[in-house]
């Protein structure tokens, strides 16, 4: 008889066991749900909002087309380590030109160097060995520009001019987030044709002068950084 009611408790509790043990794993009652909670709203995620479009290949042509007919402004400084450099950029190539401005208001060249330095040649610069350079040139877009140089042009001492970009580019269309200004007593002339001239430094070819004269590596990077502090439209 003892032994039948040990075998029944036994029984009894075996299954009150089992019985809790499935009670906890179960997925319905795993997570008991507050009657009066309000139920949070379903936060979508956001598209990020651009006060332009991204530029490429397609658009950045019809884009600057129209942006030239609102943004007339030509003249920029650029602050340098060693100084400022003023800039008038002409009117009739403006492609080039308004790209130039649009970078500017974009806050683009700011923190970029002057990469490529070759003493009576010319200074090369809009482009960086850090990130955020190619950041932002990421958020920008990635085009370039047609070469516009019949407009009686030359690649006098002083002028700024566009480089072709360093993919295949047999036609020499333009890297428009860089700029080369010619430094070279007499011009450089050879590079008449090849290259779009855009403008010209109206005062600090001094600063450029002494930009020119550093020291660089086997690939004429200035081997103490040069940076573009800023770029700004003056009046």
């Amino acid at each position: 008889m003892k032994l039948k009611l040990i075998f029944c408790f036994v029984f009894l509790l075996l299954n009150c066991e089992d019985k809790q043990t499935k009670k906890k794993t179960t997925p319905e009652t795993a997570v008991e749900t507050p009657v009066e909670e309000t139920p949070k709203p379903i936060v979508k995620s956001k598209k990020e909002k651009r006060e332009f479009p991204k530029l490429n290949s397609k658009n950045a042509m019809d884009f600057f087309l129209e942006y030239d007919k609102n943004h007339k402004e030509n003249k920029v400084r650029i602050t340098t380590d060693f100084g400022t450099i003023d800039i008038l950029l002409y009117n009739d190539t403006k492609f080039h030109r308004s790209n130039f401005i649009w970078l500017t208001k974009q806050k683009y060249f700011d923190g970029t160097q002057f990469y490529r330095v070759i003493d009576n040649f010319m200074v090369q610069g809009g482009n960086s060995d850090d990130k955020k350079t190619a950041r932002k040139r990421g958020h920008i877009g990635k085009y370039l520009l047609p070469p516009d140089t019949k407009r009686g042009y030359k690649h006098d001492r002083g002028v700024i001019s566009m480089p072709s970009s360093d993919i295949d580019n047999p036609h020499k269309l333009a890297s428009p987030f860089e700029f080369f200004i010619v430094q070279q007593k007499g011009g450089a002339h050879f590079l008449d044709g090849d290259y779009t001239i855009f403008g010209h430094v109206t005062k600090g070819m001094d600063v450029i002068d002494k930009i020119a004269a550093v020291e660089t590596d086997d690939a004429d990077w200035p081997l103490k950084n040069i940076y573009i502090r800023k770029v700004e439209i003056i009046k």
